[in-house]
């Protein structure tokens, strides 16, 4: 096992500027890719989430770069970093910053929901490393505002994401658009047979190299169920966040709508939560995670999108509201905690209509979880079903059958709409009265309107004047015949 970053054949720039960011020993991934990486080879990486991928790719890239002279030509990058989500990105970024510190590195974020002008200029100049989403930087490529033939390396992190979010096409095309003079390396905590495939159209003669099984969970992670229903699920969070010790909390949701549910109850609830989904702007995500970083925000809701994008030290515990429809997920959710070396608890509260993603969890991990709680529990108020009523004094039933005396006490009990409608006679009655203003008129004569008799009294057909006449096919036939033998202009004709 490698003892320090020394021994990885990097600079001592870059190791001076690992230990000022509190690195010195190299973790399975790292010391097993970074070697193969500065040799130029290509690598396809296999690691559990949370084990220091973005060091294990950035570092050789640092490492090229600094190799180099002179700037980038205008509207080109050295190295490009593609990632499924912003979050990650942004991410990626911070991380290539600390590892850079002491080097003239000019980096750019390519990301949609910002500003694309901004982007644009920063391009315009040359730029080392462009981190970015596949679809902005697609945008970007088809409107020839960057040229990726001087991009020497490509790095694609979390690419069984990037497959399942759909960004496989737009990847090949940026991949093509390079060419194949680059050395490349792919990323990802598990390894599913299309990445296989996409692992053989993009890299060249890689070594694969992995430091744990595909779809490994970091074991200082403590992992239990919470059975509940549906409705129970809020007083069960409660229960749980009553404890100090959840001092830095992540719940997952599966659905956006469902993330903001729960941002709202727990803010109903007295806790303080802050959200990020998809249909958040990419501000309000930023400030989102800000407040969380920082220890202003307690608790944080999100979605699968910020299952691989979030890298805040120290997270206590990852609260598993609703179960992933991919079980690969779970995965990268727990990996919020327990991070680089650190320990951490990931609680998962499952109803009975999750049980068979449970056991896709479990097929998943290659483990048993402990599970606890009742299904029928309590509901969504701490309260048993059933029990609700418990203190109330039980009310007497009267037996079923006919009344003792035969009669209602008091009489026929009165009808709700009694009075509010009338009868047919009664209507005509009102009718009656109203079109008979004229009483010298007998009540016998038809009544007269402005137009004569009402519509009502009048006969089939006396209704409403005759129809137009209209021309059949054959009168319209010969009508067109009579004026294109006419040679004169339409005002002669009208005047003859």
């Amino acid at each position: 096992m490698t003892q320090n970053f020394s021994e990885l054949g990097l600079s001592a720039q870059l190791v001076a500027s690992l230990t000022k960011a509190g690195f010195t020993i190299p973790t399975p991934i790292q010391a097993k890719a970074i070697p193969h990486q500065l040799a130029g080879r290509d690598i396809m990486g296999i690691a559990q989430t949370g084990s220091g991928k973005t060091a294990a790719f950035g570092l050789p890239i640092l490492a090229g770069i600094a190799q180099l002279t002179g700037r980038p030509a205008p509207m080109t990058t050295r190295a490009l970093i593609l990632a499924p989500t912003r979050e990650l990105a942004v991410q990626i970024d911070e991380v290539l910053r600390k590892l850079s510190d002491g080097m003239r590195l000019s980096t750019v974020l390519v990301l949609g929901g910002v500003s694309r002008h901004a982007q644009i200029q920063k391009i315009a100049k040359g730029v080392d490393v462009i981190v970015a989403t596949p679809g902005r930087l697609k945008d970007l490529l088809e409107d020839r505002k960057v040229r990726l033939n001087e991009t020497r390396w490509l790095v694609l992190d979390e690419a069984d994401r990037m497959l399942d979010m759909g960004f496989i096409q737009p990847v090949k095309q940026i991949a093509a658009a390079i060419g194949p003079r680059r050395q490349t390396a792919m990323f990802s905590a598990t390894m599913a047979s299309e990445i296989a495939e996409l692992t053989k159209a993009l890299l060249n003669d890689p070594i694969r190299v992995e430091a744990t099984p595909p779809a490994t969970t970091v074991s200082v992670i403590e992992q239990r169920v919470i059975m509940a229903g549906s409705k129970a699920k809020r007083g069960e969070l409660n229960a749980l966040l009553a404890d100090p010790a959840l001092s830095r909390v992540i719940i997952f949701s599966r659905t956006k709508h469902g993330a903001d549910r729960v941002t709202k109850n727990l803010e109903i609830d007295g806790h303080k939560a802050a959200s990020i989904h998809g249909n958040k702007s990419q501000n309000a995500r930023q400030a989102a995670l800000k407040g969380f970083t920082s220890g202003q925000v307690r608790i944080l809701v999100a979605t699968d999108i910020a299952a691989r994008g979030i890298d805040v030290p120290n997270i206590s515990h990852v609260i598993n509201y609703e179960l992933p429809d991919d079980a690969e997920n779970y995965v990268h959710r727990i990996g919020r905690t327990g991070r680089n070396g650190a320990s951490g608890t990931a609680i998962t509260l499952c109803d009975g209509t999750e049980r068979s993603k449970l056991r896709d969890v479990e097929r998943l991990i290659r483990r048993t979880l402990p599970v606890s709680g009742d299904l029928k529990a309590a509901n969504d108020t701490g309260v048993t079903p059933g029990t609700e009523n418990a203190d109330r004094p039980a009310r007497t039933q009267r037996p079923q059958g006919q009344r003792p005396n035969g009669q209602r006490p008091g009489g026929q009990r009165p009808q709700a709409n009694a009075g509010r409608h009338f009868s047919g006679a009664k209507k005509a009655a009102i009718m009656e009265e109203r079109g008979d203003r004229d009483r010298s008129m007998p009540p016998s004569a038809p009544r007269e309107t402005a137009g004569g008799p009402a519509w009502w009294e009048k006969k089939t057909g006396e209704g409403s004047p005759a129809p137009k006449q209209r021309w059949n096919k054959s009168q319209k036939d010969a009508g067109r015949a009579r004026r294109a033998q006419d040679s004169r202009p339409r005002g002669e004709r009208a005047v003859s």
